[in-house]
């Protein structure tokens, strides 16, 4: 027996679940044919209140998955809640055409002829995938129904893209704002390929936070007038003491000499009492400048470390004198 003949239901000729899987993509298409954004931006045309989202760009090196998805749905509900709030929005969707998630697509389609393609056919290769799924992301966006300004997204391949950030950085320079450092950057071996800060991850790592006493030189020891004085760093990262260079000291704080003969930034004085380093017994005061430019003892190797000022070291823990090692 089929119990539904048994029940008196209702007849009705609306689909079951409203027939999504058919009705939506008509639904989306009709918005893109009949201009949904265009009417968006007409029926808010005097509004006194405006918003406007520039999308962050996804990269364009393969179709769209469940990130995408979540990123686009939720900007289109924040466009379109505005919208309906009575404020003129604009959403201008975009595409980042460089870099090494293309790269490696293209290394993948390329195989063994990348080893002896140059590196101008690798980038017109690169260039072309992008094209490609620029349109193939486009299409599979507005199929979740989102609604932005797919005719004019902005590329960062566009040459007027590209020609507006050589004039932006040309203005910069005019003004005398660029300069010319070292910086690192990072390199993956494996992709052969420069990294983005962005793309490197840490593997987190505990160790232990060590305090050392320094010797002084016999400058530093006439200047502050304390033979035998030394000054007590301390560090997170103790497997660098081998390279210290320096020793930092805050430029504005007043340091203590203990009965100890040991060196400490005077504000915690109370704190290094706490941990057993020191009675707190002061015997002479002094500002940090008076040891600026001369030079404390490295007890592992002997080397000299010069006491430097900066204004990173703070009073919030330690000794106030920070072990200063080259990155």
């Amino acid at each position: 027996m089929d119990y539904k003949d048994t029940l008196l239901l209702p007849n009705t000729d609306f689909a079951m679940r409203a027939n999504l899987p058919e009705n939506e993509p008509k639904r989306f298409a009709k918005w893109q044919k009949e201009g949904a954004y265009a009417k968006m931006k007409a029926n808010r045309k005097n509004a006194s209140a405006s918003f406007c989202l520039h999308d962050g760009p996804p990269y364009a090196n393969g179709h769209i998955h469940i990130g995408h998805a979540l990123n686009k749905i939720l900007k289109d509900i924040i466009v379109k809640t505005h919208y309906f709030s009575g404020e003129s929005v604009r959403y201008t969707p975009g595409w980042d055409c460089h870099g090494l998630p293309i790269e490696q697509q293209v290394e993948n389609k390329l195989g063994e002829k990348k080893k002896t393609a140059s590196k101008a056919e690798i980038r017109e290769h690169c260039r072309a995938w992008a094209s490609e799924f620029i349109n193939i992301q486009r299409d599979e966006f507005k199929s979740l129904g989102v609604i932005a300004d797919w005719d004019e997204p902005y590329l960062t391949m566009k040459y007027a893209f590209e020609a507006d950030i050589y004039k932006a950085l040309c203005a910069v320079a005019k003004k005398g704002l660029l300069i010319e450092r070292s910086k690192p950057v990072f390199w993956s071996w494996a992709a052969r390929s420069a990294l983005a800060e962005a793309e490197v991850e840490y593997e987190e790592k505990e160790d232990y936070s060590i305090f050392v006493a320094f010797g002084l030189s016999p400058e530093a020891e006439q200047k502050i007038g304390a033979k035998g004085a030394r000054a007590v760093i301390w560090t997170t990262t103790p497997w660098t003491l081998v390279a210290n260079q320096g020793i930092s000291l805050n430029p504005n704080e007043t340091y203590a000499l203990t009965a100890e003969n040991l060196i400490f930034a005077k504000p915690l004085i109370e704190s290094v009492v706490a941990q057993g380093l020191s009675k707190g017994e002061i015997i002479k005061e002094f500002k940090s400048t008076e040891l600026e430019g001369l030079y404390a003892i490295n007890p592992l190797n002997g080397r000299k470390s010069l006491f430097m000022l900066g204004e990173h070291v703070l009073m919030d823990g330690g000794s106030g004198l920070v072990h200063t090692a080259p990155g």
